[in-house]
Order: structure tokens, then sequence, then C-alpha cells
């Protein structure tokens, strides 16, 4: 093979799911969030296994996404588009018996002229100045669209991963006001809201990624290996200098393996000379830049030549990946690439 190999644990998925569902408590339904194509794992794998699991509403970010879930699940399963209606969505939404969440009047409208009695969704705007009806639109409108008897009510937390951050009380106090007495299943939390606690579970929790192993559930089990073959090793003399720019130069006779990866596969230029790819245990430098398709590594230290070297294993998940790169582990994950052969284990029959 001469791209990587993507490895993904259906069955660690899946205890993740049913973990962030215990969480959620007795009474509460746990949802899965399974946009941007699962996560980069494969929207219809990872899906597949979540209903396995339990899981019987999804999530995804626009009507697209939401017909390749319903292509793997079939009939049954609710499917929410946060987008909610767009132009042009209508026949989609009508023929895949998708759920959009409705986030403005206009969206309001339009669901309602194309799809009079189809059923959606409301997302409000809490304070995250995203998506959804503010306050005073939800206040004018709030009659008309509990009457047509929406399936679920919905906002989203800003700063749930900072379980101290005064805006999640202050979220929380907003949408308890605006949806008081609407009689609808409500639902606050992703991941992060789930893990602060019942306050902020109502009816429905929507986990994302932490579901997918990463933070903030500290507690996930590792779900995705990514290993990349070795293309060619060298030795590189004192002085001499590696990749585009010669952004570093060897201080003594080094060893370095060029393997196949770069950032067309999703690996950022910002690991370039500051993370690690992995072998058995030993870690081995990223020295150079990272390019569009190859990456160099010192593997001095191995003592041998090793047929592929690892980013994303047991001694590195996703979030020190991300914490490398200056980013987080939502960003290296959907940001996967295509090129990558993947290897799927557990999850029988997803």
């Amino acid at each position: 093979m001469a791209t990587g190999t993507l490895t993904i644990d259906l069955d660690a998925l899946a205890r993740n799911w049913k973990a962030l569902d215990r969480a959620s408590g007795a009474g509460v339904e746990t949802g899965a969030v399974v946009k941007a194509d699962g996560y980069g794992l494969g929207g219809d794998r990872v899906a597949r296994a979540l209903a396995q699991a339990g899981a019987r509403r999804f999530f995804v970010a626009v009507a697209e996404e939401g017909a390749q879930i319903r292509n793997a699940l079939g009939p049954g399963p609710q499917i929410c588009v946060f987008s909610g209606h767009m132009p042009g969505d209508t026949d989609m939404i009508g023929d895949l018996d998708l759920v959009p969440m409705l986030n403005s009047v206009e969206q309001l409208t339009r669901h309602m002229e194309g799809l009079p009695g189809r059923p959606f969704g409301i997302q409000l705007d809490s304070g995250m100045n995203r998506l959804g009806l503010e306050p005073a639109e939800w206040a004018a409108v709030r009659d008309i669209v509990l009457a047509a008897k929406p399936v679920l009510i919905m906002s989203h937390l800003a700063c749930a991963d900072e379980p101290d951050h005064p805006a999640n009380l202050q979220q929380l106090t907003a949408f308890r006001e605006m949806t008081e007495g609407c009689d609808v299943p409500r639902s606050l939390s992703a991941t992060g809201g789930v893990l602060l606690g019942p306050d902020y579970h109502f009816d429905v929790t929507r986990p994302g990624m932490g579901v997918y192993g990463g933070m903030p559930f500290a507690e996930a089990d590792p779900v995705v290996g990514l290993s990349f073959p070795v293309i060619q090793t060298r030795e590189v003399e004192p002085g001499e200098s590696i990749g585009y720019g010669y952004t570093h130069t060897a201080g003594d006779r080094r060893v370095v393996a060029t393997v196949a990866a770069g950032y067309a596969d999703g690996l950022h230029r910002t690991l370039s000379n500051r993370s690690k790819l992995w072998f058995e245990g030993t870690p081995c430098p990223i020295v150079g830049r990272v390019s569009m398709d190859l990456v160099t590594a010192d593997i001095t230290d191995l003592g041998r030549i090793p047929p592929a070297l690892d980013l994303l294993c047991p001694e590195q998940g996703v979030d020190a990946v991300a914490d490398s790169a200056g980013t987080i582990g939502y960003e290296i994950m959907t940001a996967l690439g295509r090129r990558y052969a993947r290897r799927f284990l557990g999850g029988a029959g997803a």
C-alpha cells in the first residue's frame, strides 16, 4: 500500500456512545452526531454501528449528509438536519423523511409552505449568536410553531468544554426561559453538555466528538489509529538540511524516513518540526516541513527500518496531535484524507 491506513474501531465507538448514554441518565434519549461523514471516519459505517448500539436519533449538518445516513440506515431512525430547510432542499427532506431544525422565520415559512404537516424541529439562539431564532423572534412565532407540533426544540452551548465558564449557566437559563411550558422534547447538550450534569440534559442529548474518542470526554476509548508506510530512508550528515525551506538541519548523523502522508491527507503544516510519529512505542520526531504528500521523521533511535510509522496510536491520540498543531481534535478528525485505506474493526454487520 502506498497510502496511509486509517483503522476505525467500531466497537470502541459503540462503547463511547453507551457511556455517554449512561451519563445522560434515565429517561433521556441519547442521539448521535454523524455529520462531516461521521467526523471523517465514514458516516454510513459509523451510523450503522451506533444504530446497533441503540441510537435512534441522528444529527447531520446539511440535507445531503442526511441522504447518506438515510441510505445507510433505511427507514425508521430520525435524522435531524442542523442547517434547517435551505432553498432547494424541499424534495430531499420530503422524500427521505429528514427533520430540519428550522433556524429562522424564513425557514419556518419555507417548510410550512413546501412540506405542510411534515416533521420539523426548531433551533433557538440561547446566546451563541450562530444559528437559531433569537428570543424576540421566537416570542413572535412561538404559538404558531407549537400549534404545528415540532418534534424537538434545541439550542447549542458555546463553552461546554469549559465547565466553569459563566456562559453555560447563562445559556441554560435563557433556554429554559424560552422553552418553559412548551411540552415539546428539548435538547441543549452535545458531549460537553452531557458532562456538565443533569441540569443540562433535558429530553435529548447529542454527543459527537466524545463518541469518536476525543475531548472533552477524557474517559473515551480510542477509536482511531493512523499509520503511514515508509517509502524511503536515508542517512543525513551533520549540517545537511531536510525538506522544503531547509527548516531542519541535522546536528549529527541521523537516519530519516520519508513516509506517504502530507497536508493533502489532513496533516497540518503546523506539525512541521513539532509533532512525532511512533513505532512500537518509540517516538520519531517529525523533522522538516510537512509537504503535500510526504513527511520526514527521525528514526535514528529505532536502530532499524520500520515498515510504517504511526500518527494516531496508543501513545498519541487525536487531542495530542491537535495540541502539537495548535488546533482542536475536531479539526484533526474531520480533515482526515480520502486517500487512506479505511480498515474497520468490530461492529458486526455495520
